[in-house]
């Protein structure tokens, strides 16, 4: 019967990964948690990468985007960030379906 109890104690301890971090409009709560992100409904979110919420809470990139350091983008034909974020292509170069100067 003890060693129940003790289990149940330690299962309610640990924290369920696919609960809301519920922040209650406090960024600092989801700094402490040592995240990079700002509360956006009641959930800690990474602006800077999170498609649903880009650069602003509720700001949803369109789905051919993604976000990449809170601008929504398509990485098709960006060529500061040809087929992933960040990734530049050379001076007068094309991005051309992801990729730098696709011939």
């Amino acid at each position: 019967m003890a060693s129940t109890l003790v289990r149940q104690f330690l299962a309610q301890q640990e924290k369920n990964p696919r609960a809301a971090d519920h922040c209650h409009k406090d960024d600092e709560i989801c700094r402490m948690e040592g995240k990079n992100a700002t509360c956006c409904n009641n959930k800690c979110m990474d602006l800077a990468y999170d498609k649903d919420n880009c650069g602003a809470c509720k700001r949803k990139c369109a789905i051919t985007e993604v976000c990449c350091g809170g601008e929504c983008l398509n990485l098709s034909y960006d060529k500061r960030h040809c087929g992933s974020c960040n990734n530049k292509c050379m001076p007068g170069g094309y991005c051309i379906y992801g990729m730098c100067d696709y011939a």
